[in-house]
């Protein structure tokens, strides 16, 4: 055994102590830490040939890379739709690699059992038939991936195509139908050979980014009959609008369609009485992507997939080995993931919904939305800054009262993240440059918005 890992092997239990020491730094001086950071190039040696032990590590990473690292597991960071990490996901997380199982579904771990049990915890959380089946993906994207590959195999079954076998071309055209697509369903598309020009926007409600009803049975009619996917959207990236599911699954019942809900961040609506309402109907989808690094809290990467027809499911992504044996009525995780190997994802959902509860996960989801609203009114009181649409949830939209050109919006985030204080994304919203902050990390505080608002009007005024 090479020198330096026998020596880490006899001392893992305190090097172990070490880096948690190291962690809980990090973790408690996050108040502190800039939200965004613009690493400086530095110039790293070269491979070394004999390693430095994982004490040597760490004073590399310390010096090295640590300072580059931002403070976006705080909750000042309102990029993208970020959550954080709980502690007890963090406990989690650090076990799953402790533990190392292969949660592909193998049949000598307890992990298949435990994923499929965090899995219906997760279902009836958000409102679903807690038989409902799903499965651990890397994140939202690849949920995407694999809803809309399971509805590319059921186009195949209208069809009377066998898409496994003889591949995408077999189906001749393909139309998807949304109003407002995350970027990753034309990443998804792209990938599955779907092609992004099969997308055709259907027109949305007057105001707003959730899908006209009328139009889409309009643009479904216009098919005569023939098969299509919807993909649905649970809070969209924006505004978090929010598509009428029952009507959208009403209209199955005219025309033949595989409904695709994209409820990465949204699907945690469910958890709020004053807004479950907006997810009412996410049964009636076919399958649906959720994002637990969001408002679930959990550490990257872990998103999950649920749908129905894991028949479906299960020929796209059926490993086929003699040491595998065949799928069945009920497939393990290696045929029903793009992954044959697995990490544990599901351990650290499961430590955080054991440690919190129902209970304590609303409370993050009721707060975060509190904190959007507050920033939205702190937003609404500036003169140079107007809203582009209600706060509606957990994001809010802007943009500046005059010339909102992108370079002008692009300095003012760029002196925003400059001060430390809050990171914000840019977007475009109909047609204007604007700015989003998107609320879902479990330690936001009203000290957090007033200190965010504080660095846009300094900004501002600049």
């Amino acid at each position: 055994m090479d020198p330096k890992l026998a020596d880490d092997h006899a001392a893992f239990a305190d090097l172990l102590a070490v880096v948690a020491e190291d962690a809980a730094r990090y973790a408690v001086g996050l108040e502190d830490r800039p939200a965004a950071v613009t690493a400086e190039p530095v110039e790293h040696p070269s491979l070394p040939e004999r390693g430095v032990g994982l004490s040597g590590a760490l004073d590399r990473f310390a010096r090295e890379w640590e300072p580059g690292l931002s403070g976006s597991a705080g909750g000042r960071y309102l990029g993208f739709v970020t959550g954080g990490a709980t502690p007890a996901a963090v406990a989690g997380d650090w076990l799953t690699s402790v533990f190392d199982q292969n949660a592909a579904g193998d049949g000598v771990s307890a992990s298949d059992a435990l994923e499929r049990h965090t899995l219906t915890w997760l279902a009836e959380m958000l409102g679903l038939p807690s038989a409902m089946p799903g499965s651990f993906v890397t994140g939202a994207t690849m949920s995407n991936v694999v809803g809309l590959a399971v509805a590319r195999e059921w186009l195949g079954e209208q069809l009377g195509v066998s898409v496994f076998e003889a591949g995408v071309a077999a189906l001749g055209e393909i139309t998807v139908l949304s109003a407002t697509p995350h970027s990753s369903i034309y990443k998804a598309l792209s990938l599955l050979g779907i092609g992004r020009g099969a997308l055709r926007i259907v027109q949305s409600l007057p105001g707003r980014e959730a899908v006209d009803p009328a139009a889409l049975r309009a643009d479904l009619a216009a098919l005569n009959g023939r098969p299509a996917i919807v993909v649905a959207n649970s809070g969209t990236v924006n505004t978090a609008d929010f598509d009428d599911l029952s009507s959208v699954g009403r209209l199955r019942e005219d025309f033949p369609f595989w409904l695709h809900v994209d409820a990465a961040f949204g699907g945690f609506a469910a958890l709020s009485p004053e807004h479950a309402h907006l997810v009412h109907g996410l049964h009636l989808a076919d399958s649906i992507c959720v994002d637990l690094h969001k408002w679930l809290n959990v550490p990257y990467d872990s998103g999950v997939q649920f749908t129905h027809r894991t028949d479906l499911q299960a020929r796209v992504f059926h490993n086929h080995a003699a040491y595998l044996g065949e799928p069945g009525d009920d497939p393990g995780f290696v045929h029903l993931t793009p992954e044959n190997s697995r990490r544990m994802r599901a351990l650290a959902a499961w430590f955080t919904l054991t440690a919190y509860g129902r209970s304590g996960h609303r409370e993050i989801v009721e707060r975060d939305i509190a904190a959007a609203r507050r920033f939205g009114d702190l937003v609404d009181e500036l003169p140079t800054v107007r809203l582009l649409d209600p706060v509606r949830l957990n994001v809010v939209c802007f943009t500046l009262t005059e010339r909102p050109t992108t370079e002008r919006v692009s300095a003012l985030l760029e002196t925003v993240a400059e001060s430390g204080d809050a990171f914000l994304t840019p977007t475009i919203h109909r047609g204007l440059p604007a700015i989003r902050a998107a609320f879902s990390n479990w330690r936001t505080t009203p000290a957090d918005v007033d200190r965010v608002a504080a660095a846009l009007v300094t900004a501002l005024e600049a």
